[in-house]
């Protein structure tokens, strides 16, 4: 009779009439193991029929994904060593020095908001977190190219529902995009999907066409992979411009935060906790999570999540750099990962001459980089989990060789001192600060409290820059309030972190018309030579010409120093014992948190 009870709930996994989740539950129920439960999941996911997507005898004046969802997931599967779970349900707590910013992805501009948007809410297409090339593990089945690279029809799976069990239309993702390209959206990656896409419409209910301005080796991208898409009948009613203050967004309404993801919203507590639930009627029955709930939890600082973390207090956290070490030898069943990323660590000034205009001088610009010891900077203040940045390509970027880059601004105060002399900055009365035509080289520096490097590195920072005679105030703010400060251009200059995508383009922060609130060139740099490769860098298909413009573009920047780069860094991650399947990496933070485990408590 077992028997037949466990063939007959095969079956029904296999074809989508329960979920991973619920046959996990019942095939336990029965007796058998969990383990043995996961592999027979696996295996009836495995026979389940595909989607179909590629077709050999299609016309040849198309180009198709490359690979397959199934393909793409097997191919993460075999990247990975997962382990079938042992014990089903349960929590991850995962504790954070700051607050998201807000729970809606069209919206997000912080990586922690992205973290939890992400869990949420699905974009049309992925990125492989096995080498960041766009494959179909989104909302899309697949896509077909035209052969002159301007149409891209998107095939929506049929099967997607949001979180109130509404099924997911080509109405909703035209509407998302309507909403994210409004005269009045608050989005902050309207710039960049502005840049490429000219226009698109729905062809039937699972089918959506969109058109590229000029071929593109990014469309899918800069165009298709920049936001989550949200559901039309709960954000229609709502402007654009309101979009920010709606509980949809503040969380403070969970019936109006509705995704599609493998995780459900459960709710925000302000400056406490953020947590979601697993979705156990998500629309790929074999990617349920296996725990019950993700708690994003606000903590003072990065002290506290260490401590946490020693005792089990909590079972995530991001580990300092100077933490690590003593991390692994103290405590060696923890898991600590390190891994390259796309981030840097960096400082901007505000170079709108209308509210500040000491930075609109490239000289001092220039001065500031030569100035600091960054590599002192990588190895005292980041532990060796950084590199010297040396020009604008991050680690992981297609773009990323330093052997490109014209000029290196490695530690030379003395030709800081010779800059700033040549340009006018002289110390006239003898108390430390230069000046010229009556101002002060004197400027306020905020940066974003509760964090374990800036306590260290912002004193090295202010020293440097004093040796050479410039005045910099540091305050240490709310991370909000930095982002409210930048946004609006009323700071003078600012430490923050920042992270790109593979693909190299940068334009997204250093284009003229990139300003908040749709794109993060929160310092207003503008240079004619650098927008005019903006439309090559997008439209160049072959790969190799590309990564030629981005280095040119990457050379304009770090001349002009458009922004001062400490360091391209490393994240470093740390996990309990009691945490299965812990995977992070530099192409995305928490993308195995539906495939996760944890000891039963």
């Amino acid at each position: 009779m077992k028997d037949m009870e466990i063939t007959a709930l095969v079956d029904q996994l296999r074809e989508g009439s329960i979920s991973r989740r619920g046959f996990m539950r019942r095939a336990t129920a029965l007796g058998i193991s969990a383990g043995a439960a996961g592999m027979m999941a696996r295996s009836a996911a495995a026979q389940a029929d595909a989607t179909p997507v590629a077709d050999d005898t299609a016309a040849a004046d198309v180009v198709r994904n490359a690979v397959t969802r199934e393909e793409a997931m097997a191919a993460i599967d075999a990247a990975f060593p997962f382990t079938e779970p042992e014990n089903l349900g349960g929590q991850v707590i995962y504790q954070q020095s700051t607050d998201i910013g807000t729970v809606n992805p069209v919206l997000s501009t912080d990586v922690y908001s992205s973290y939890i948007t992400g869990l949420m809410f699905e974009s049309l297409i992925g990125g492989s977190v096995v080498d960041g090339k766009d494959i179909p593990t989104g909302l899309a089945d697949g896509w077909e190219i035209s052969a002159d690279g301007i149409e891209y029809t998107i095939f929506l799976n049929p099967n997607v529902t949001f979180h109130d069990g509404t099924p997911l239309t080509s109405a909703d993702v035209v509407f998302t995009f309507d909403a994210a390209l409004a005269e009045d959206s608050m989005s902050v990656r309207k710039g960049t999907v502005d840049s490429v896409l000219d226009r698109y419409e729905a062809i039937d209910d699972h089918t959506v066409k969109f058109y590229a301005k000029a071929p593109s080796g990014i469309f899918l991208t800069e165009a298709l992979g920049q936001f989550g898409i949200v559901a039309k009948h709960i954000w229609e009613e709502v402007a654009p411009v309101d979009w920010p203050s709606d509980g949809g967004s503040t969380g403070t309404d969970a019936s109006r935060v509705i995704g599609t993801g493998p995780f459900k919203f459960g709710e925000w507590k302000l400056g406490e906790t953020v947590s979601v639930v697993e979705n156990e009627n998500y629309w790929i029955p074999e990617e349920v999570p296996y725990i019950d709930e993700f708690i994003y939890q606000v903590v003072a600082d990065s002290n506290t999540v260490i401590a946490a973390l020693q005792t089990g207090a909590t079972d995530l956290g991001d580990v300092g750099f100077g933490d690590a070490d003593g991390l692994m030898e103290s405590n060696p069943e923890l898991q600590i990962v390190a891994y390259d990323t796309t981030s840097m660590n960096y400082y901007h000034q505000n170079q709108d001459a209308s509210k500040f205009e000491l930075f609109t001088d490239v000289a001092i610009r220039q001065a500031m980089l030569y100035a600091l010891d960054r590599q002192l900077i990588a190895e005292a203040v980041y532990f060796g989990y950084a590199i010297q940045a040396d020009g604008t390509q991050p680690v992981l970027s297609i773009a990323y060789d330093t052997s490109k880059v014209n000029t290196v601004y490695n530690y030379d105060p003395e030709k800081a001192k010779a800059i700033l002399e040549e340009a006018g900055w002289v110390d006239a009365d003898g108390d430390g600060v230069r000046e010229k035509d009556g101002q002060k080289l004197s400027f306020e520096v905020i940066y974003s409290e509760g964090t374990s490097t800036y306590p260290v590195q912002i004193p090295v920072m202010q020293d440097s820059w004093k040796a050479v005679g410039m005045e910099a105030i540091t305050s240490a703010i709310p991370f909000q309030s930095l982002l409210d400060a930048t946004d609006a251009g009323t700071y003078n200059c600012c430490v923050q972190g920042f992270q790109w995508s593979i693909d190299g383009g940068q334009d997204a922060m250093f284009a003229t018309d990139m300003t908040p609130p749709n794109g993060f060139n929160s310092m207003r740099y503008s240079n004619a030579d650098y927008d005019a490769l903006i439309l090559p860098s997008k439209t160049e298909v072959d790969q190799a010409k590309r990564i030629e413009i981005l280095q040119e573009q990457s050379n304009i920047l770090n001349d002009d120093a458009a922004v001062g780069i400490n360091v391209f860094r490393q994240n470093i991650m740390g996990a309990g014992p009691n945490v299965h399947n812990f995977f992070p990496n530099g192409y995305s933070t928490l993308w195995w948190l539906n495939k996760a485990w944890v000891d039963a408590r």
